[in-house]
């Protein structure tokens, strides 16, 4: 009688070790199958254009490499949720893919409400006061232009913002005739 009692608790053993070791395997197979998604936002920087001082014009401006803006999103309470600085490639355009930005509430920390992007410094010592074309001094708020990337586990929702600019230091003055 105990030998049966015996095979009885290494059957209902192994049959423990079999269920957890299988559902192990189906969250592991889960995990690899959940798509990741990554919030991007993406944007250009220039340097206006001296004959366009004091406007939003960016007519005649050229793309600024090098240039760092800053992503900030803030949550319901008006607090910092995520912070990062952003360079600008060759061209101006920077790609900054907000890794680790989390939503908390759907609506309220969604990045279109909770995100914007501003001006932090320019390279360029001819051209690198900040302007506040497209806000790139209060913060440019972010707009959905219908872009993203996606294939089988992976899929990135793009933000636009700006254009932004900076302006040059010194400009020759014009003489009117």
């Amino acid at each position: 009688m105990a030998s049966s009692q015996v095979t009885f608790f290494i059957t209902l053993f192994l049959f423990s070790l079999a269920f957890s070791s299988m559902s192990a395997s189906e969250e592991a197979t889960t995990k690899t199958m959940e798509k990741k998604v990554d919030v991007v936002v993406e944007g250009m920087v220039y340097c206006q254009s001296c004959n366009k001082f004091g406007t939003w014009s960016l007519t005649g401006a050229t793309p600024i490499s090098a240039a760092k803006v800053s992503v900030i999103c803030k949550n319901q309470k008006n607090q910092v949720s995520y912070y990062k600085a952003f360079a600008t490639n060759a061209n101006g355009y920077f790609y900054a893919q907000l890794d680790g930005f989390k939503m908390k509430n759907n609506l309220a920390d969604h990045p279109l409400q909770a995100c914007h992007v501003k001006l932090v410094s320019s390279p360029s010592q001819s051209c690198n006061l900040l302007t506040n074309v497209n806000y790139g001094l209060d913060g440019s708020p972010l707009r959905y232009e219908k872009k993203g990337l996606a294939n089988n586990n992976y899929e990135a929702v793009i933000y636009a913002a700006g254009p932004l600019a900076f302006r040059p230091a010194y400009c020759t003055p014009s003489t009117h005739n």
